[in-house]
């Protein structure tokens, strides 16, 4: 069995993955959003009068939840190719794809608070 794998190069690899990242902005909501909130909350980030490690903190802990949805709508997709019926198997593999989404905000949130209780010595 020939497996679907071409060469591969560098360049092929870069345009791959911008192909990639025009597809799940062009497709996938959520992936909008999660990109108004790294440009949203990166400005913040930056225009607060905190340390300039501290806003790299906050700026870096908002490619979290990208990431995460990037790899959610990848096992959205999966799911989808392998099977239009209802199996809970599918079922489980899209909600724990959702439920990782979830973490990443709570972990971003977390470090926002932390990074500027201490950046703002409010303990």
């Amino acid at each position: 069995m020939k497996l679907n794998k071409p060469k591969h190069s560098l360049f092929k690899n870069g345009i791959y993955a911008l192909e990639g990242f025009v597809d799940i902005t062009k497709n996938e909501t959520s992936f909008k959003w999660q990109l108004l909130l790294l440009c949203v909350m990166g400005f913040v980030a930056w225009i607060l009068p905190i340390g300039f490690g501290f806003s790299s903190i906050l700026f870096i802990s908002l490619f979290l939840p990208l990431l995460a949805e990037i790899t959610n709508s990848s096992i959205e997709r999966v799911v989808d190719l392998v099977t239009s019926d209802y199996h809970i198997l599918a079922k489980q593999a899209k909600d724990v794809g959702a439920t990782l989404v979830l973490m990443s905000l709570i972990v971003t949130a977390l470090v926002w608070i932390f990074t500027l209780i201490v950046a703002f010595e409010l303990i």
